[in-house]
């Protein structure tokens, strides 16, 4: 096999595309490094151009995980000025290296009685950046440069395959499926997007509740999320995903985080189901960061998250309402949210468009 002569302009540039890595005889992961490397050099560029962000410019955004890191690499090599705002969700590790590429990391420790952390974390970023004379917000959530970045993963995808029949992944912000997932259908109307969440999450018609598994599902409805991209919509529990994230690095070598795990576990079923259609699964970031948590069985014994036999399909229900507490699907059939039954009513959260104008 010959050696890739590549040079890079920055690590960043590096590890922003994911690398295409056959799981399957009809299932491909795209395994990214950092996948929030996409929408953190899109937008600031952006910005940039726009003229946006200045000299004196300070970048403010709200974060839990590994869009704050993206950040903070991408600010770091720009040299610009970086106030995350997150909240206990963080690890240390996290933190340090957040730190240590220079950003400011102000903490919420509690959550608002209306959206959660995310809710808390809006109303700081609002107040911080009342008090700065010049900032930029990247606004992940409602940011349309955040889907629009992932478009080149889309382009990357067609040059590789052709056609993708189905694309599996993880939804928060929402930026990634439905930039990548929207990219595609312009080439192939008929790919499947199939979106994994977490149970007690908004996004898709459950009422709000507290979560354990990080990094998907959300308390918010965010700008980004356009419903009737979806065909389907799976939840499953912090334990299922934990499962599948340790079998993937078992049987698979891929050392990846539990977002991965949840959506490996959809999409191994789908690819499996449709041996004729090929299936792309989003592998958001690496595994490091829960060496102590994920990849500890002592940890997952103490925090009840050991399963006997791993699920091999969901319960297939009607409604958000009838969703249980396990791996679930609901056939969404590119429906708005409101035509959808079951759903729990939105609400707009006034502090988001506060934060971020």
């Amino acid at each position: 096999m010959p050696l890739s002569t590549l040079t890079y302009r920055s690590i960043t540039d590096a590890q922003m595309l994911p690398r295409l890595i056959r799981l399957g005889p009809n299932l491909y992961g795209a395994v990214f490094t950092l996948m929030k490397l996409v929408p953190a050099q899109y937008i600031l560029r952006r910005a940039l151009q726009r003229g946006e962000l200045t000299e004196d410019t300070v970048i403010v955004e709200t974060t839990s995980g590994t869009f704050g890191l993206a950040l903070a690499m991408q600010a770091a090599l720009m040299e610009r000025e970086l106030v995350l705002v997150s909240d206990p969700a963080i690890d240390d590790n996290l933190y340090r290296r957040l730190t240590d590429l220079g950003a400011k990391v102000e903490m919420c420790l509690e959550p608002a009685p209306v959206g959660g952390y995310q809710g808390a974390r809006l109303t700081k970023v609002a107040e911080i950046r009342a008090s700065l004379p010049s900032t930029f917000c990247p606004e992940q959530y409602n940011n349309p440069d955040n889907a629009r970045s992932y478009h080149v993963v889309a382009d990357q995808l067609v040059r590789t395959f052709g056609t993708v029949d189905c694309l599996v992944g993880t939804v928060g912000t929402a930026g990634s499926m439905c930039g990548t997932g929207g990219g595609l259908r312009e080439y192939s109307p008929h790919t499947q997007v199939i979106g994994v969440d977490s149970h007690r999450s908004v996004l898709f018609g459950q009422p709000d509740g507290p979560r354990s598994l990080r990094g998907l599902g959300n308390s918010l409805w965010p700008a980004n999320l356009d419903h009737t991209l979806f065909d389907e919509i799976h939840w499953c529990n912090a334990t299922e995903a934990y499962a599948q994230t340790r079998a993937l690095h078992a049987e698979s070598a891929l050392f990846q985080g539990p977002t991965s795990g949840a959506a490996h576990l959809v999409a191994q079923w789908w690819a499996a189901k449709n041996p004729d259609g090929l299936c792309v699964v989003m592998l958001p970031d690496e595994g490091y960061r829960y060496q102590a948590t994920v990849y500890d069985d002592a940890w997952l014994a103490a925090n009840g998250h050991v399963l006997a036999e791993r699920p091999t399909e969901p319960v297939t229900v009607a409604s958000p309402a009838e969703a249980g507490d396990r791996w679930t699907r609901l056939v969404w059939g590119r429906r708005s949210y409101e035509e959808v039954p079951g759903v729990v009513p939105r609400v707009t959260h006034p502090l988001a468009e506060r934060a971020l104008s």
